[in-house]
């Protein structure tokens, strides 16, 4: 059974399919697979939590009830207290079965909390990756846009200015010490690879060309437009 047919079935089938596999011996592997996919995960969690409690409250009720018993049979006498140890040993077998399934569901429904912390740890890195993906995509677009007035020769704006640096204020964490790097760094380093257009004076000269009024534009050496990677055919370049 897959994932999308659990995930089909009643309350009630969930549960038989989910109470036969919660022992590691015993278990389905592909079963529970489907059982752990993130889409019936927290059903069978809830499914399991219920399924504790009413276990651990039939447990309950059993003892009340043989210790009722207990006082009605030495009530009796000695007739009543063979009674009650005639019984003694049908009960207690099948008080260690259901304390044995109780402590099995326990035990499994703290392996769907690992899963599911699992789950949680991968969605959460994805989110990560997708976010810092977005940030790349945006320093390239800034980078971009200061190349382009870099190249043209258009004034730029104090807003432009403003936006450029924040490719020096903003950071994210890198590394094992997971350091705060600058965006400006991670587009030197790690996103892109760099061809300075502020080598010559006159690119330089048009960057740092600003309205009246504007505050001090930043360094322009920095200023860059992204260059592809192509190292395979370096050599057919060459000839």
């Amino acid at each position: 059974m897959d994932a999308q047919d659990l995930a089909q079935l009643a309350d009630k089938e969930f549960e038989q399919i989910l109470t036969s596999n919660i022992h590691p011996p015993t278990r389905d592997a592909r079963t529970w697979a489907a059982i752990t996919h993130p889409d019936n995960l927290p059903r069978a969690r809830k499914i399991l939590t219920h399924v504790h409690e009413r276990t651990a409250s039939v447990l309950r009720r059993r003892k009340t009830e043989r210790e009722e018993f207990r006082i009605e049979c030495f009530a009796r006498g000695e007739a009543g207290k063979r009674e009650w140890f005639a019984t003694r040993a049908e009960f207690e077998s099948l008080r260690r079965r259901t304390a044995n399934f109780h402590q099995r569901v326990q035990r499994a429904i703290s392996e769907l909390g690992q899963e599911q912390r699992n789950v949680n740890r991968a969605q959460s890195l994805n989110s990560g990756q997708q976010s810092r993906e977005t940030l790349r995509e945006l320093a390239v677009a800034v980078q971009r846009h200061q190349a382009v007035h870099a190249r043209n020769g258009g004034g730029a704006e104090p807003a432009d200015h403003e936006l450029w640096r924040h490719l020096d204020r903003l950071t994210v964490p890198t590394g094992p010490g997971q350091d705060p790097t600058t965006l400006r760094t991670m587009l030197s380093i790690y996103w892109t690879d760099m061809h300075p257009v502020a080598d010559d004076p006159e690119y330089r000269t048009r960057a740092e060309h600003i309205s009246p009024g504007a505050p001090a534009a930043p360094d322009t050496a920095h200023c860059c437009v992204p260059q592809a990677r192509r190292v395979h055919d370096r050599e057919d370049r060459a000839t």
